[in-house]
């Protein structure tokens, strides 16, 4: 059961990460990086080894910067050496670092970043079970919870080119999902694209 999501990152790929948080925040997963949560008390070290080791999977976002940063590879081979599940983001053009070269890897580039982040949690969701998503209205901004969609009617979805449709249980009005992530489209664009 992945419940819990350590995303090891470098600092310059921060706002990567927070897209990944937040993915993964609609998908009803927690998640934890090092660079996000600094405490008085703990240090670095200590806090990279608490998340690691309390974390169902670790996801790492490799691009230069992240295969260049000592502690994105600290963070590995702490991985590794306490055989998490990892998933890794690769940016196209780089390659894998030596301790996980063996594992298949989610390609993406800064224009394809939603495309990746969409895989992710389709191979999250073939090793674990999701029920629920948290959707912020773009209309009303409240916050619902609602049944995850079937990977069947995702994948339809996807094929038709269109978003997934939900009604706000606060305002009543439609609300278009990206069917690879589930985030609302704003309320601007939902109604231009779909004023059919």
């Amino acid at each position: 059961m992945i419940t819990r999501v350590y995303i090891s990152h470098s600092e310059q790929d921060s706002s990567l990460a927070q897209e990944l948080e937040h993915v993964l925040w609609v998908v009803n997963l927690e998640s934890f990086s090092s660079l996000f949560k600094k405490t008085d008390s703990l240090s670095d070290a200590e806090l990279i080894s608490f998340g690691i080791r309390h974390s169902d999977c670790v996801i790492v976002i490799l691009t230069m910067d992240g295969i260049l940063s000592p502690r994105v590879n600290q963070e590995i081979g702490l991985a590794v050496g306490t055989d998490q599940l990892i998933i890794p983001l690769l940016e196209y053009g780089e390659k894998l670092p030596a301790l996980i070269s063996h594992l298949p890897s989610i390609g993406f580039s800064r224009d394809t970043y939603e495309d990746a982040l969409g895989v992710v949690i389709k191979d999250i969701r073939q090793l674990t079970k999701l029920d629920w998503l948290k959707i912020k209205c773009p209309h009303c901004g409240e916050e619902m919870t609602q049944y995850i969609t079937p990977q069947e009617e995702v994948e339809k979805v996807l094929l038709e080119g269109t978003d997934l449709k939900t009604m706000c249980s606060y305002c009543g009005n439609t609300v278009f999902l990206d069917p690879r992530t589930f985030r609302p489209r704003s309320a601007e664009s939902s109604s231009h694209e779909h004023s059919d």
